[in-house]
């Protein structure tokens, strides 16, 4: 599709309207009502209590993963602006209106984290030392760059590779993977009701941006099956960096009896790979699916 520079209409006053039955419109029919929580309103009073009665190492345990968690929500809501130009400037207006409840809902989540580290912490000291090898590769390295490549790259192979980074890799192992261990350590040890509050809301919203994401892929597959090749490059290139960072989080996380959380990030390896390989299956779909077909056929992403 050409990119538009300038306007020369207008969907909504066209009679083309909008499409409420495709999949980013429904989205974003979920985000209004699903979507609008506010961090501020978070009750962290027993958090605070919580957090004074656990040992060092189990603050330590506690700082580690949310400084994981807090790095990444911020590096997600900088680097998705590339995404929504190209969308925009392509004139996918139902995937646009989504988008701006995606990068709405990444912001809420920085601030939900800074929010707990502040109020519930009370640190101030520097968190990037939290932050494994494998991790930095992901984050400070190859998600800003192949988001920043959709600035001046339109192509279709540049956004596929854009959103298997964004949706795949980051959201779809390393966030709902973190958030699924954290909330059955919170629950486990019934400590942090605000916290697991907060990741009860996170889940749903990453929900939400993993759908779009292997919706887009799809779209971009159905459209140009050329683009295949490259989404297979940056999935193998990727997956074992992310699946490091899980390795290299459990190593450095406290062990003992002193750390009564006993957990083991290692555990939900399998449980990322299955969510990673579930959804690869369902983006191979749109090989040998039209347009339309895949703009009717994807209800189980509502879920």
């Amino acid at each position: 599709m050409t990119l538009q520079f300038q306007h020369s209409s207008f969907q909504t006053t066209s009679s083309l309207g909008l499409r409420q039955d495709i999949l980013p419109m429904r989205l974003y029919h979920k985000a209004k009502k699903l979507g609008i929580w506010n961090p501020v309103s978070i009750d962290f009073t027993q958090d605070i209590q919580d957090w004074q009665n656990c040992s060092p190492e189990e603050q330590e345990t506690l700082l580690t993963l949310t400084s994981l968690f807090q790095a990444g929500e911020e590096s997600v809501t900088l680097d998705i602006l590339p995404m929504i130009s190209v969308i925009a400037r392509q004139g996918r207006l139902e995937e646009e209106l989504f988008l701006t409840t995606f990068l709405f809902e990444e912001a809420k989540h920085t601030e939900f984290f800074r929010r707990f580290l502040d109020e519930v912490t009370h640190t101030t000291k520097d968190l990037h030392g939290y932050l494994s090898p494998s991790y930095r590769k992901i984050f400070f390295e190859e998600l800003p760059q192949t988001m920043g490549a959709l600035n001046t790259d339109f192509s279709a192979r540049a956004q596929a590779c854009a959103a298997v980074t964004y949706n795949m890799i980051v959201e779809g192992v390393l966030a709902e993977t973190g958030y699924q261990a954290y909330f059955d350590m919170l629950d486990r040890n019934q400590i942090m009701p605000g916290l697991k509050q907060g990741l009860v809301y996170l889940k749903r919203d990453e929900s939400r941006h993993i759908a779009y994401g292997i919706f887009l892929i799809s779209r971009l597959v159905a459209e140009n099956i050329e683009v295949w090749d490259a989404i297979e490059q940056r999935m193998n290139e990727l997956l074992p960096y992310a699946l490091d960072v899980i390795q290299e989080t459990d190593s450095s996380l406290p062990a003992g009896e002193e750390n009564r959380f006993g957990i083991r990030l290692t555990d939900y390896v399998e449980f990322a790979v299955n969510q990673f390989t579930r959804r690869l299956q369902k983006i191979e779909q749109s090989r040998t699916r039209t347009l339309e077909q895949l703009y009717q056929d994807q209800p189980e992403l509502l879920q």
